[in-house]
């Protein structure tokens, strides 16, 4: 085999490794992406079908129920303009509590229910994600615009 012949195979080795790796990396980042929305977007049929994301807002006052076996429980997220269900097994964060911010990271199921797999709440008075801030925001800000085109005769 010439040189030329040997440079060239060591060349195309190079790349198809470097093309591996590149694919390896990729698919990990893929996997382990996890995307945020707000229940508007989750309601308007946006956000992924058996794929994990997160979901945040606030917990709507009034809606925890805890199941008999002490760990399942059942809330619901609300943006101020759509709310979605949620269930939670396991220990929930100390600061969780109605009327609160709160992101969920787990499945949407066929049902409509939000299965998660873990709850964060926000650290203190003043704290909330800043997606989940902007989403509630936009709901707020939507919700005065259609009232105020309602009141104008």
């Amino acid at each position: 085999m010439k040189p030329r012949h040997k440079r060239i195979a060591l060349i195309v080795a190079g790349l198809a490794i470097l093309g591996i790796a590149v694919t390896l990396v990729l698919s990990a980042f893929n996997s382990n992406l996890v995307f945020f929305f707000t229940p508007t977007q989750v309601a308007a049929h946006e956000a992924p079908q058996g794929r994990n994301f997160r979901i945040g807002g606030l917990v709507e006052k009034g809606s925890v129920k805890r199941q008999p076996d002490g760990l399942t429980v059942r809330f619901i997220v609300t943006d101020t303009a759509r709310s979605v269900p949620v269930t939670f097994t396991g220990i929930l964060p100390d600061l969780f509590k109605e009327g609160k911010g709160v992101v969920a990271q787990g499945k949407l199921g066929a049902d409509g229910v939000f299965s998660a797999t873990e709850v964060l709440a926000k650290h203190d008075e003043n704290y909330m994600p800043p997606e989940a801030a902007d989403a509630v925001e936009r709901a707020n800000k939507a919700m005065k615009e259609s009232r105020k085109t309602l009141v104008k005769p």
